[in-house]
């Protein structure tokens, strides 16, 4: 029963432990993923709902548990692959736009 406990019951506890903090922790900005594989920047955060930026001027409404986990934050010193791809977007679309694709 002991082994039981220490090898299925302890981790799922410190997974959901972790989750919760996360949760607690969203701030706009922080760049996540959700469980179904929605990457956003976050835009807002209420109650038990997030407002992520999947794209310009697009957002979805989120229910917070739905977080899976943090990608970056705003204030990350690193490059922001999240915002080089909105880059590319825009210049396949201005592509099409000139009927060159």
């Amino acid at each position: 029963m002991g082994a039981l406990y220490a090898f299925m019951i302890v981790p799922q506890q410190r997974r959901m432990k972790a989750h919760q903090q996360l949760i607690a922790s969203l701030e706009p900005g922080d760049v996540v993923v959700t469980n179904s594989g929605i990457h956003g920047a976050v835009a807002e955060v209420e109650d038990a709902i997030v407002w992520l930026e999947v794209a310009p001027e697009v957002e979805l409404k989120i229910a917070k548990s739905a977080i899976a986990e943090r990608v970056s934050r705003e204030n990350d010193d690193e490059d922001d692959e999240y915002d080089d791809d909105y880059e590319d977007d825009d210049d396949l679309l201005a592509d099409a736009d000139d009927g060159d694709v």
